[in-house]
């Protein structure tokens, strides 16, 4: 088994079919069939890295994580969020998503971002504890644009906040965070991450 990770545009498209119907699987479309192979789930702006957990050419697992910079308390941070984490069905309940998971938030640190930041369902939230983020008490995340946004914070959701600060300045700031409103602005395509 091993990780292999490509900017999403650059997946090689015999993983890329098997995501999308991993994807098909979580997360069914109306329609019921597959995205095309070169279809791209993210906005390009946020540099998505889609990261795969490949066991003799089958994927068992993927993520994306996005990239921003984000202003919060008058002051920038590079930020990261988890995007599409998923594992295949038959696959589920070993482990492996957590695996990937904690190579992603490896992977943020190993890129120098400030901090890592992303919303999840609330029965998810023991999941991602698991794999060494926390949970960021009272912080919402309004996502969409400044002139459409998208809060995780909205009727009918029940989502939490995770996060976890990587570098000094982030590890400074983390107080900040906390039972506040962190604007994400991740756009139409991602409205959260």
């Amino acid at each position: 088994m091993q990780i292999l990770s490509f900017p999403e545009e650059a997946t090689p498209s015999e993983l890329r079919v098997q995501v999308l119907e991993i994807q098909e699987q979580a997360w069914p479309s109306a329609s019921g069939s597959v995205a095309p192979s070169d279809a791209l789930a993210h906005d390009l702006a946020l540099r998505p890295l889609s990261m795969l957990l490949v066991d003799d050419g089958r994927v068992l697992a993927a993520l994306d994580i996005l990239f921003k910079e984000i202003a919060h308390a008058d002051e920038r941070y590079e930020a990261g969020g988890l995007s599409t984490v998923v594992t295949r069905r038959e696959s589920r309940g070993h482990g492996l998503g957590r695996r990937l998971v904690v190579a992603a938030r490896e992977t943020m640190m190993e890129r120098k971002l400030d901090l890592g930041l992303f919303t999840c369902d609330s029965p998810l939230q023991v999941f991602y504890e698991s794999a060494g983020w926390r949970v960021l008490p009272g912080a919402v995340l309004i996502g969409g644009t400044p002139q459409a946004p998208f809060p995780s914070d909205q009727s009918g959701f029940d989502k939490v906040t995770m996060g976890d600060f990587f570098s000094p300045k982030a590890r400074q700031a983390e107080a900040l965070f906390r039972d506040s409103r962190i604007g994400l602005y991740s756009g139409e395509i991602d409205k959260l991450w």
